[in-house]
């Protein structure tokens, strides 16, 4: 079936909602963590969940995910000293953002499905 097709419409179209954006979500996710690119996938992996990284990319991509406003030029001429290209870092800065949304994202399912009772709303 052609994704452009009425029947692929219909289908999508029978899918609710929250499905929609779960399943985008996963794909975003996957994309990030297993997808082609520059930095390897061990360290999209670590920058992704915010944990062990070394010196000095630790200290950008925790500013990333707790502060990302305060990320100044100085993290980021600290953070290419470890060795990485601009392609890297970009990539890396990606993860720490999709990964610390991913958490707040979760979060707030589990918050949600806690108050309404209702476990459609847990991932």
């Amino acid at each position: 079936m052609r994704a452009d097709s009425p029947a692929a419409k219909e289908a999508e179209d029978a899918v609710p909602d929250e499905d929609k954006k779960r399943a985008a979500h996963r794909a975003l996710v996957d994309r990030v963590l297993k997808g082609e690119g520059r930095a390897s996938a061990e360290q999209r992996a670590r920058a992704f969940s915010n944990d062990g990284l070394p010196p000095p990319l630790d200290a950008l991509i925790g500013k990333v995910a707790g502060r990302p406003a305060q990320v100044t030029e100085e993290d980021l001429a600290a953070a290419k000293t470890s060795g990485c290209t601009e392609d890297q870092l970009f990539e890396l800065v990606v993860c720490a953002a999709v990964g610390q949304s991913a958490r707040l994202y979760e979060a707030g399912l589990a918050a949600l499905a806690e108050a309404t009772g209702r476990p459609d709303h847990a991932t």
